[in-house]
């Protein structure tokens, strides 16, 4: 089967900055652009489409005391799932990501990113912080089961005006545009789908095909086969 992809690619962008201006989100816009760019070049475009974890604080503090989604969270889910890549940028805050990004991620259901190509980047005050993509980012992205590229992105205060966080971002843009391109996920899901072991009820019922009608399954429920 050909992993060609010829149509445009949707990228999502999910940045957990407070300020304004934000240098996780400058960050994660940076790369976006080089993505877009860089998939231009080859013949691709790419729809961008952010996801400000700030304005959604409210929702996602009612999802991980609640269980209830609401409407506007929904929205930035069914956007994730229908990603072909992602970019995922946190402020690093006490040695780790901010409680802002984790809590997010925390929320979503464990089947939405399966295969899903993503870049991780973080931004701190301090180049001590440095390791958090891949120490603590990278790990909660393999639990989600999704790709992230080889580079990690960060950027402290003195790399904003160095060349070398352009080079890193390009990389990892070019990874992320390949990756993209290849169709990775989308063959993952469709070929693969039942290799995974699923919660009931993931991935909007569409994990398992259960019969609910069956006899074992009304026995299950207290009736008779």
């Amino acid at each position: 089967m050909s992993t060609a992809f010829d149509g445009t690619l949707d990228l999502v962008v999910v940045t957990a900055g407070t300020s304004d201006p934000s240098s996780t989100r400058m960050l994660a816009d940076r790369t976006a652009q080089r993505v877009t760019a860089l998939a231009a070049e080859r013949g691709t475009s790419v729809r961008t489409r952010v996801i400000d974890l700030r304005e959604l604080a409210t929702d996602i503090t009612t999802a991980l005391t609640s269980q209830l989604i609401t409407p506007k969270l929904q929205q930035a889910v069914d956007a994730l799932g229908a990603a072909d890549g992602v970019i995922a940028a946190a402020p690093v805050y006490k040695a780790g990501p901010s409680g802002l990004f984790m809590s997010f991620f925390q929320v979503l259901d464990n089947d939405l990113l399966i295969g899903t190509p993503t870049v991780l980047a973080a931004t701190a005050g301090t180049a001590r912080h440095a390791l958090v993509v891949d120490d603590q980012m990278r790990s909660l992205f393999a639990y989600l089961r999704a790709l992230p590229v080889p580079t990690a992105l960060f950027a402290a205060p003195e790399d904003w005006a160095q060349d070398g966080l352009n080079k890193r971002v390009d990389r990892a843009a070019f990874e992320l545009v390949v990756l993209m391109e290849s169709g990775f996920a989308r063959q993952v899901r469709g070929e693969t789908w039942q290799s995974y072991q699923h919660e009931f009820g993931s991935a909007g019922g569409t994990e398992l095909g259960i019969e609910l009608d069956s006899d074992l399954m009304r026995l299950a429920t207290g009736g008779s086969a």
